[in-house]
């Protein structure tokens, strides 16, 4: 496996204290990126930004000919049970979270502010891998492909819902003893658990008795982020240790720890745990801001991650980019514009 040597911004005292004049007076906002995971895909996802921009265009043209897969036709008319499955899923999806930000990097005309550090939610951390240098656009949605196939074929037997209404914490303590497990703590009464099929009917008996407000199976295939991912995991390491990182010019907060990462050769061993571990989104979007991110933009399909995002800090800004409505509505904020 190949590494460079990391860069990464200058410190977020330094992004706080950072002012210019832009027309009227602004202040430059430390900005985050997202990147979506699985559960944000949808028909139709990047065609407006690919009709539009040269550079979003090439991004699915280079992902097709990465596996294989007519990935624009897939994500641009579906159908979308094709779509939904995991092994398409996932090369999908990086590929329309790429375009996003190609896009966005070529409206502006200029090259974007570094952001102060890149977070992706499952899935969506191989598209901030992209994002911030360490993995090329092909590598990266053949190594997904890979991952998709592998989670699909895990565990055949596994199921997620959501719950809502109670925190991961209360969550956890009430699976205590089953093989359910809490598999993302997203936002405060916001929790996915994962687990076999009819261990989890039972606990959503228990949670809605212990206060769930609601809890909603999810599309999903296998019990993804549970123990029963741990069967992919050493084959998913054997096609990352084939796949060549190159130097993380961003910071890259990670799912499974929350903490903030500088290095390329850290990401192998954090990635195949990844696949079996929780995503701690609390811890890293709480650590994001620790770092001096005031602003928050996601890059693909939707606004999930955006809206987990106001849940757990109610008063900093976000946006999204997914077609070129929301581009021209987000494109301040990339910059950092603030009046």
């Amino acid at each position: 496996m190949m590494f460079g040597a990391a860069r990464y911004p200058v410190a977020a005292a330094s992004h706080r204290a950072a002012i210019r004049r832009l027309g009227d007076f602004m202040v430059t906002t430390p900005v985050a990126w997202l990147f979506p995971g699985q559960g944000s895909q949808a028909v139709g996802m990047g065609k407006d930004l690919a009709e539009r921009y040269p550079s979003a265009a090439r991004v699915f043209d280079e992902a097709n000919d990465a596996i294989g897969v007519d990935l624009r036709a897939l994500s641009f008319d579906g159908p979308q049970d094709e779509l939904d499955k995991t092994a398409n899923t996932q090369p999908a999806l990086v590929a329309a979270s790429i375009a996003a930000l190609r896009a966005a990097e070529e409206s502006s005309g200029a090259p974007l502010p570094e952001p102060i550090v890149v977070l992706g939610h499952s899935l969506g951390e191989f598209s901030a891998l992209v994002a911030a240098g360490a993995l090329k656009l092909a590598d990266a949605v053949r190594l997904v492909r890979t991952r998709g196939e592998l989670m699909q074929a895990a565990d055949p037997h596994g199921a997620m819902a959501a719950v809502i209404g109670l925190d991961a914490y209360v969550v956890a303590r009430a699976l205590v003893g089953s093989h359910v497990v809490v598999a993302n703590d997203n936002a405060p009464g916001q929790v996915v658990i994962s687990g076999p099929r009819i261990e989890l009917a039972r606990a959503v008996d228990d949670l809605k008795h212990i206060g769930a407000k609601r809890v909603i199976p999810l599309r999903v295939s296998a019990a993804f982020h549970s123990p029963a991912m741990q069967a992919a995991a050493p084959r998913l390491r054997q096609a990352i240790d084939v796949t060549p990182f190159g130097a993380l010019r961003y910071r890259l907060i990670a799912n499974v720890d929350g903490r903030v990462h500088e290095h390329a050769r850290e990401m192998p061993a954090l990635l195949e745990k990844q696949v079996w571990s929780p995503v701690q989104w609390v811890s890293s979007v709480n650590r994001a801001h620790a770092e001096g991110a005031s602003a928050f933009v996601e890059f693909g399909p939707g606004t999930v991650l955006t809206g987990l995002v106001k849940r757990i800090l109610p008063n900093v800004a976000t946006g999204n980019v997914s077609d070129e409505s929301t581009l021209r509505q987000s494109l301040p904020l990339l910059k950092g514009e603030t009046r």
